[in-house]
Protein backbone atom coordinates (compact mmCIF):
# COMPACT_ATOMS: atom_id res chain seq x y z
CA UNK A 1 0.00 0.00 0.00
CA UNK A 2 1.16 3.69 -0.41
CA UNK A 3 0.46 5.19 2.86
CA UNK A 4 -0.78 8.60 3.33
CA UNK A 5 2.17 9.61 4.73
CA UNK A 6 4.50 8.73 1.46
CA UNK A 7 1.97 11.03 -0.76
CA UNK A 8 1.96 14.04 2.06
CA UNK A 9 5.88 13.67 1.71
CA UNK A 10 5.60 13.45 -1.64
CA UNK A 11 3.77 16.50 -2.09
CA UNK A 12 5.87 18.65 0.29
CA UNK A 13 8.79 17.80 -1.96
CA UNK A 14 7.30 18.21 -5.37
CA UNK A 15 5.95 21.61 -4.06
CA UNK A 16 8.81 22.56 -2.66
CA UNK A 17 11.07 21.51 -6.25
CA UNK A 18 8.13 23.67 -8.27
CA UNK A 19 7.98 26.57 -6.27
CA UNK A 20 11.70 27.15 -6.35
CA UNK A 21 13.04 25.42 -9.87
CA UNK A 22 12.27 26.25 -13.28
CA UNK A 23 11.51 23.32 -15.93
CA UNK A 24 15.40 23.01 -17.85
CA UNK A 25 12.97 23.02 -21.12
CA UNK A 26 11.36 26.86 -19.58
CA UNK A 27 14.68 28.32 -19.18
CA UNK A 28 15.91 26.98 -22.85
CA UNK A 29 13.08 29.15 -23.92
CA UNK A 30 13.79 31.88 -22.53
CA UNK A 31 17.77 31.55 -23.36
CA UNK A 32 16.21 31.04 -26.83
CA UNK A 33 14.09 34.38 -26.36
CA UNK A 34 17.12 36.51 -25.00
CA UNK A 35 19.23 35.40 -27.99
CA UNK A 36 16.75 36.91 -30.67
CA UNK A 37 15.75 39.85 -28.91
CA UNK A 38 16.48 43.47 -30.46
CA UNK A 39 14.55 45.42 -28.12
CA UNK A 40 17.36 47.02 -25.22
CA UNK A 41 14.36 46.73 -22.80
CA UNK A 42 12.87 43.40 -23.87
CA UNK A 43 16.32 42.05 -23.11
CA UNK A 44 16.54 43.55 -19.89
CA UNK A 45 13.67 41.87 -18.84
CA UNK A 46 14.64 38.24 -19.95
CA UNK A 47 17.67 38.66 -18.23
CA UNK A 48 16.36 40.03 -14.84
CA UNK A 49 13.79 36.65 -15.19
CA UNK A 50 16.98 34.54 -15.63
CA UNK A 51 19.07 36.34 -13.27
CA UNK A 52 15.56 35.60 -10.68
CA UNK A 53 15.37 31.78 -11.42
CA UNK A 54 19.64 31.10 -10.60
CA UNK A 55 18.75 32.90 -7.77
CA UNK A 56 16.27 31.19 -6.52
CA UNK A 57 18.06 27.83 -6.97
CA UNK A 58 20.94 29.14 -5.46
CA UNK A 59 19.06 30.40 -2.37
CA UNK A 60 16.29 27.60 -2.32
CA UNK A 61 13.63 30.36 -2.12
CA UNK A 62 10.76 30.43 -4.41
CA UNK A 63 11.00 32.19 -8.03
CA UNK A 64 8.03 34.40 -7.52
CA UNK A 65 6.45 36.20 -4.75
CA UNK A 66 2.77 34.28 -5.97
CA UNK A 67 3.27 30.65 -5.09
CA UNK A 68 0.18 29.87 -6.27
CA UNK A 69 -2.65 27.66 -5.95
CA UNK A 70 -1.82 24.35 -5.81
CA UNK A 71 -3.52 22.56 -8.87
CA UNK A 72 -2.89 18.53 -8.45
CA UNK A 73 -2.86 16.05 -11.48
CA UNK A 74 -3.30 12.48 -10.21
CA UNK A 75 -2.84 9.19 -12.43
CA UNK A 76 -4.00 6.33 -10.50
CA UNK A 77 -2.95 2.83 -11.47
CA UNK A 78 -3.34 -0.71 -9.94
CA UNK A 79 -2.42 0.09 -6.87
CA UNK A 80 -3.42 0.67 -3.08
CA UNK A 81 -4.05 4.14 -1.67
CA UNK A 82 -4.34 5.57 1.68
CA UNK A 83 -6.04 8.51 1.89
CA UNK A 84 -5.18 10.49 -1.31
CA UNK A 85 -7.00 13.43 -0.69
CA UNK A 86 -6.12 13.37 2.61
CA UNK A 87 -2.47 13.16 2.06
CA UNK A 88 -2.45 15.69 -0.62
CA UNK A 89 -3.70 18.39 1.52
CA UNK A 90 -1.15 17.35 4.52
CA UNK A 91 1.74 17.63 1.86
CA UNK A 92 0.33 21.05 0.57
CA UNK A 93 -0.13 22.06 4.87
CA UNK A 94 4.02 21.13 5.27
CA UNK A 95 5.11 22.73 2.34
CA UNK A 96 3.19 26.16 3.15
CA UNK A 97 5.16 25.95 6.76
CA UNK A 98 8.31 24.80 6.04
CA UNK A 99 9.41 25.98 2.34
CA UNK A 100 7.93 28.57 3.35
CA UNK A 101 4.86 28.97 0.99
CA UNK A 102 2.71 32.31 0.86
CA UNK A 103 -0.85 31.16 2.21
CA UNK A 104 -2.72 32.14 -0.88
CA UNK A 105 -6.00 30.76 -0.30
CA UNK A 106 -9.65 32.65 1.09
CA UNK A 107 -12.45 32.07 1.07
CA UNK A 108 -14.50 34.07 -1.82
CA UNK A 109 -16.88 35.89 -0.01
CA UNK A 110 -15.54 37.06 3.59
CA UNK A 111 -12.02 36.96 1.98
CA UNK A 112 -10.36 35.25 5.63
CA UNK A 113 -7.29 33.53 4.52
CA UNK A 114 -6.99 29.94 5.68
CA UNK A 115 -3.08 30.40 6.41
CA UNK A 116 -2.51 26.86 4.89
CA UNK A 117 -3.20 26.82 1.33
CA UNK A 118 -6.27 24.66 1.56
CA UNK A 119 -9.62 25.66 1.70
CA UNK A 120 -12.82 24.59 0.07
CA UNK A 121 -12.47 22.21 -3.14
CA UNK A 122 -8.86 23.37 -2.86
CA UNK A 123 -6.41 21.66 -3.98
CA UNK A 124 -8.55 20.76 -6.83
CA UNK A 125 -7.56 17.40 -7.72
CA UNK A 126 -7.90 15.81 -11.20
CA UNK A 127 -7.12 12.03 -11.41
CA UNK A 128 -7.20 9.95 -14.37
CA UNK A 129 -7.64 6.04 -14.12
CA UNK A 130 -4.34 4.59 -15.81
CA UNK A 131 -3.57 0.52 -16.43
CA UNK A 132 -0.11 0.80 -14.78
CA UNK A 133 1.61 0.32 -11.32
CA UNK A 134 2.00 3.25 -9.87
CA UNK A 135 0.72 6.51 -8.64
CA UNK A 136 1.79 9.20 -10.56
CA UNK A 137 1.67 13.44 -8.70
CA UNK A 138 1.68 16.30 -10.86
CA UNK A 139 1.69 19.76 -8.50
CA UNK A 140 0.80 23.23 -10.47
CA UNK A 141 1.02 25.74 -8.61
CA UNK A 142 -0.80 28.39 -10.70
CA UNK A 143 -0.01 31.99 -9.82
CA UNK A 144 -3.30 34.47 -10.00
CA UNK A 145 -1.73 37.37 -12.30
CA UNK A 146 -1.94 34.72 -15.43
CA UNK A 147 -5.06 33.05 -13.64
CA UNK A 148 -7.25 36.23 -13.60
CA UNK A 149 -6.73 36.39 -17.87
CA UNK A 150 -8.46 33.09 -18.20
CA UNK A 151 -10.88 32.91 -21.25
CA UNK A 152 -13.78 31.08 -22.24
CA UNK A 153 -15.68 30.68 -25.14
CA UNK A 154 -18.63 28.85 -26.20
CA UNK A 155 -18.51 28.74 -29.80
CA UNK A 156 -20.52 27.72 -32.61
CA UNK A 157 -19.31 24.69 -34.63
CA UNK A 158 -19.07 26.99 -38.01
CA UNK A 159 -16.52 29.41 -36.64
CA UNK A 160 -14.22 26.18 -36.92
CA UNK A 161 -10.25 26.36 -36.25
CA UNK A 162 -10.39 29.44 -37.89
CA UNK A 163 -12.19 31.06 -35.03
CA UNK A 164 -10.03 29.07 -32.19
CA UNK A 165 -7.23 30.48 -33.61
CA UNK A 166 -9.16 33.95 -33.38
CA UNK A 167 -10.06 33.57 -30.43
CA UNK A 168 -7.28 32.44 -28.73
CA UNK A 169 -4.63 35.07 -30.14
CA UNK A 170 -7.45 37.98 -28.66
CA UNK A 171 -7.23 36.58 -25.35
CA UNK A 172 -3.70 36.82 -25.30
CA UNK A 173 -3.45 40.46 -26.86
CA UNK A 174 -6.66 41.81 -24.68
CA UNK A 175 -4.64 40.43 -21.52
CA UNK A 176 -1.12 42.25 -22.50
CA UNK A 177 1.15 42.71 -20.14
CA UNK A 178 -1.04 41.72 -17.31
CA UNK A 179 0.52 37.99 -16.79
CA UNK A 180 3.94 38.84 -17.10
CA UNK A 181 4.15 37.40 -20.44
CA UNK A 182 6.43 36.01 -21.75
CA UNK A 183 3.69 33.71 -21.10
CA UNK A 184 2.92 29.71 -22.10
CA UNK A 185 -0.46 29.64 -23.41
CA UNK A 186 -2.30 26.44 -22.55
CA UNK A 187 -5.09 26.08 -24.87
CA UNK A 188 -8.55 23.43 -24.55
CA UNK A 189 -10.62 22.38 -27.62
CA UNK A 190 -13.81 20.86 -26.96
CA UNK A 191 -15.99 18.89 -24.39
CA UNK A 192 -17.34 21.11 -22.10
CA UNK A 193 -17.19 24.40 -20.74
CA UNK A 194 -15.51 23.11 -17.81
CA UNK A 195 -13.39 20.07 -19.26
CA UNK A 196 -11.52 22.96 -22.30
CA UNK A 197 -10.61 25.01 -19.57
CA UNK A 198 -9.14 21.91 -17.28
CA UNK A 199 -7.66 20.69 -20.66
CA UNK A 200 -6.31 24.52 -21.33
CA UNK A 201 -4.48 23.75 -17.73
CA UNK A 202 -3.19 20.19 -18.45
CA UNK A 203 -1.93 21.29 -21.72
CA UNK A 204 0.64 23.95 -19.58
CA UNK A 205 2.36 20.31 -18.42
CA UNK A 206 3.90 19.83 -21.61
CA UNK A 207 7.12 20.58 -22.69
CA UNK A 208 7.39 23.96 -24.05
CA UNK A 209 9.27 23.95 -27.60
CA UNK A 210 8.02 20.52 -28.06
CA UNK A 211 5.13 20.03 -30.83
CA UNK A 212 1.67 17.93 -30.51
CA UNK A 213 2.55 14.48 -32.10
CA UNK A 214 -1.18 15.77 -34.02
CA UNK A 215 -0.12 17.42 -37.04
CA UNK A 216 -3.18 19.44 -37.25
CA UNK A 217 -2.63 20.73 -33.50
CA UNK A 218 0.99 21.40 -34.08
CA UNK A 219 0.13 23.60 -36.95
CA UNK A 220 -2.75 25.22 -35.11
CA UNK A 221 0.07 26.08 -31.92
CA UNK A 222 2.54 27.21 -35.04
CA UNK A 223 0.08 29.63 -35.93
CA UNK A 224 -0.94 31.36 -32.94
CA UNK A 225 2.14 31.41 -31.53
CA UNK A 226 3.36 33.14 -35.12
CA UNK A 227 0.21 35.47 -34.20
CA UNK A 228 0.50 36.49 -30.58
CA UNK A 229 4.52 37.41 -30.88
CA UNK A 230 3.71 39.33 -34.11
CA UNK A 231 2.11 41.77 -32.01
CA UNK A 232 5.15 43.47 -30.09
CA UNK A 233 3.90 43.01 -26.55
CA UNK A 234 7.43 41.74 -25.29
CA UNK A 235 8.48 40.89 -22.19
CA UNK A 236 6.15 41.94 -19.18
CA UNK A 237 4.63 43.77 -22.03
CA UNK A 238 7.09 46.11 -22.79
CA UNK A 239 7.57 45.70 -26.29
CA UNK A 240 9.86 42.75 -28.05
CA UNK A 241 9.29 39.87 -30.16
CA UNK A 242 8.89 37.33 -27.27
CA UNK A 243 5.28 37.71 -25.48
CA UNK A 244 4.66 33.81 -25.38
CA UNK A 245 7.16 30.90 -25.49
CA UNK A 246 5.14 28.54 -26.46
CA UNK A 247 1.38 27.56 -27.64
CA UNK A 248 -0.09 23.83 -26.22
CA UNK A 249 -2.94 22.61 -27.08
CA UNK A 250 -5.14 19.37 -25.66
CA UNK A 251 -8.66 18.71 -27.11
CA UNK A 252 -11.51 16.20 -26.62
CA UNK A 253 -14.70 15.07 -28.60
CA UNK A 254 -17.82 17.43 -27.92
CA UNK A 255 -21.17 18.11 -28.68
CA UNK A 256 -21.75 18.70 -32.43
CA UNK A 257 -23.56 21.75 -31.50
CA UNK A 258 -20.83 23.26 -29.61
CA UNK A 259 -17.18 24.12 -30.13
CA UNK A 260 -15.85 24.98 -26.38
CA UNK A 261 -12.84 26.63 -26.43
CA UNK A 262 -10.94 27.24 -22.52
CA UNK A 263 -7.30 29.47 -22.77
CA UNK A 264 -5.44 29.11 -19.54
CA UNK A 265 -2.64 31.33 -19.64
CA UNK A 266 0.60 30.80 -17.73
CA UNK A 267 3.23 33.61 -16.46
CA UNK A 268 6.71 33.00 -17.32
CA UNK A 269 7.35 30.97 -14.40
CA UNK A 270 5.43 28.15 -16.08
CA UNK A 271 6.28 26.21 -13.17
CA UNK A 272 5.03 22.06 -12.72
CA UNK A 273 6.81 19.35 -10.89
CA UNK A 274 5.89 15.19 -11.26
CA UNK A 275 7.02 12.24 -9.63
CA UNK A 276 5.64 8.64 -9.76
CA UNK A 277 5.16 6.17 -6.52
CA UNK A 278 5.12 2.79 -6.72
CA UNK A 279 4.05 0.03 -4.23
CA UNK A 280 7.30 -1.07 -3.60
Amino acid sequence: MITKDVIKDTVYELYKQAVIVLGDDVKKSLEDALKIEEHDLAKLNIEAILKNIELAEEKGIPMCQDTGLPVVFVKLGNVEVENLREGIEEGIKKATTNVPIRPNIVDPITRENTNINVGDCIPPIDIELIDEDYLEITILPKGFGSENNNALKMALPAEGIEGVKEFVVESVLKAKGKPCPPTVVGVGIGGTSDLCLKLGKKALLGKVGERNPDPVLARLEEEILEEINASGIGPMGLGGKTTTLDVKILKAHTHTAGLPIGVCIQCWADRHATTRIYDE
